[in-house]
């Protein structure tokens, strides 16, 4: 699922010849790094109500990026610089990508594996 949702991201952009929508590549790098940084590689503190300033400052993080990632190509398209098939193909491998994680991270909840 992973690997189509990159295909569709390399897709919106070589179909409408226009290398713009790689910028919300960018942010599929940015969306786990405060899990990475902040919450030791887990995605539990994401899902609690403890707080304190760094697990804040990484939920906080872990939204914004997901919402640069909706964001990018709305922007871009309205700033006329991608059409609107590649700002609703970016959208689709975005919804692909929430998927993938959310499997992902549902076979890591569970222990009969």
């Amino acid at each position: 699922m992973f690997s189509a949702s990159i295909l569709l991201q390399i897709l919106a952009c070589a179909l409408y010849n226009n290398w713009w929508p790689m910028l919300t590549a960018l942010m599929y790098v940015v969306v786990p790094m405060p899990c990475l940084f902040f919450g030791g590689g887990s995605t539990q503190f994401l899902t609690s109500r403890d707080g304190g300033g760094w697990i804040n400052a990484a939920k906080f993080l872990t939204g914004a990026s997901a919402v640069g990632s909706i964001a990018i190509p709305a922007i871009l398209r309205h700033a006329d610089m991608i059409e609107t098939g590649a700002m609703f193909i970016e959208f689709t491998s975005f919804f692909i990508l929430v998927c993938t994680v959310l499997c992902f991270h549902r076979a890591n909840l569970e222990d009969d594996w």
